[in-house]
């Protein structure tokens, strides 16, 4: 994979959205409230508005784009100056700090269009009047708030003793779901304990088992 520093010399950058099913179903969209709210405060306002352009050009061309770097930059209020240590280029690495986009090639980059609920490291930067709104949050239905890696996490574990009570991918999952798991997650995490269980490479450190539901 290319590293940031070569995108410096680029008068344009190509960007497609980084897929990723999870995030996708339970996170917010790059131009939602919940991020101009809650992200706003952790990756700052031109990172976010980079992120919110970027996810409105690539909602109008899906199969990716081509931004002009000085044309963006200008746009953004960054400035005009170029190279490795242009303003723009350091704003898409501060998305690539937080995985909210990576380097695909020398000139290419992915880019998240939706944004996961922040994880308990971010809530703690903001400040104590954000906080408690967040936290408000979990009280009202459907509402997704609950960090992606710790619903994954949750998931893993029970799929796993699923799996060791006899259920195939299929079953684990539907099961996962009547536990409210979204379906897109409860498929994730059962297809990985089964694999696990077969001896397949995890991407993940072994989860802990588990023999209840989530509370």
């Amino acid at each position: 994979m290319a590293s940031l520093a070569e995108l410096g010399d680029d008068a344009v950058i190509t960007v497609e959205a980084w897929r990723d099913p999870v995030v996708e179903a339970l996170g917010h969209d790059a131009r939602s409230l919940y991020v101009e709210t809650f992200w706003l405060p952790v990756l700052g306002p031109s990172t976010i508005l980079l992120l919110r352009r970027l996810a409105a050009a690539l909602a109008a061309s899906p199969t990716g784009c081509a931004i002009d770097v000085a044309e963006t930059a200008r746009a953004l209020g960054l400035g005009e100056r170029s190279g490795r240590n242009a303003p723009l280029l350091r704003t898409v690495g501060r998305c690539v700090d937080f995985e909210m986009a990576r380097v695909t090639g020398p000139s290419a980059v992915a880019v998240r269009t939706a944004l996961p609920p922040l994880a308990r490291r971010h809530l703690a930067r903001l400040p104590q009047s954000l906080r408690d709104e967040h936290a408000l949050l979990d009280s009202v239905p459907g509402s997704a708030t609950v960090p992606i890696d710790e619903m994954r996490r949750r998931g893993r574990q029970l799929a796993l003793s699923l799996v060791d009570l006899g259920e195939d991918a299929d079953g684990a999952a539907r099961q996962l779901a009547r536990w409210r798991f979204h379906p897109t997650l409860a498929g994730e995490c059962a297809t990985w304990a089964v694999e696990a269980r077969r001896g397949a490479p995890r991407s993940a450190a072994p989860a802990e088992r588990a023999c209840r539901a989530p509370g």
